[in-house]
């Protein structure tokens, strides 16, 4: 049997959530990313990492591509429905070609609650939503619309089923 840590960092308890269902599905160790160091994550053959989408960066993600494991898989958590939505430039900002040619990725999609964002949280949202003022309609993306629609509100879109995937993922690799 191969030893498996999760390791998330979240802000607001979206990718917490998710971590705790993950490290329970697979009986794997449970770590916040500032209660563990990276050398310690030597000893596990799977180490998954998980963190909250915010504008083009992953939260905290240095704390595993700093760091070679025997094999790395990254769930991320943003707002957007991860059916519709393209992170290849988020993921070419947070990771090297040879990074993303070693790392299995994937997508999960959260929540928020406009009223407990941070200010500087608050300040991004309200610059994707003038941007997406500014487009025809024509124009718009899906996250576009989702923005324009849901700006103010409290949405919360967080769903045990969806780490299946990931969950089958790595028990094809144990």
């Amino acid at each position: 049997m191969k030893k498996i840590a999760v390791i998330y960092k979240s802000k607001y308890g979206a990718t917490k959530q998710y971590a705790e269902w993950i490290a329970e599905t697979l009986e794997a160790s449970l770590f916040e990313v500032s209660n563990i160091k990276s050398s310690q994550l030597m000893d596990y053959d799977i180490v998954i990492y998980g963190g909250g989408l915010y504008a083009d960066g992953i939260n905290d993600i240095k704390f595993v591509t700093k760091t070679p494991y025997k094999s790395l898989i990254v769930f991320t958590v943003g707002i957007f429905d991860p059916q519709t939505s393209d992170y290849s430039a988020v993921l070419s900002k947070n990771f090297t070609p040879e990074e993303l040619s070693k790392i299995k990725i994937f997508h999960l999609r959260g929540n928020i609650d406009y009223e407990k964002l941070s200010m500087i949280h608050k300040g991004m949202v309200a610059v994707i939503k003038k941007l997406a003022e500014k487009k025809s309609p024509a124009e718009r993306t899906s996250d576009d619309q989702f923005i324009l629609e849901t700006y103010g509100k409290k949405v919360d879109f967080i769903d045990k089923s969806t780490i299946a995937t990931l969950v089958e993922y790595v028990c094809m690799q144990k």
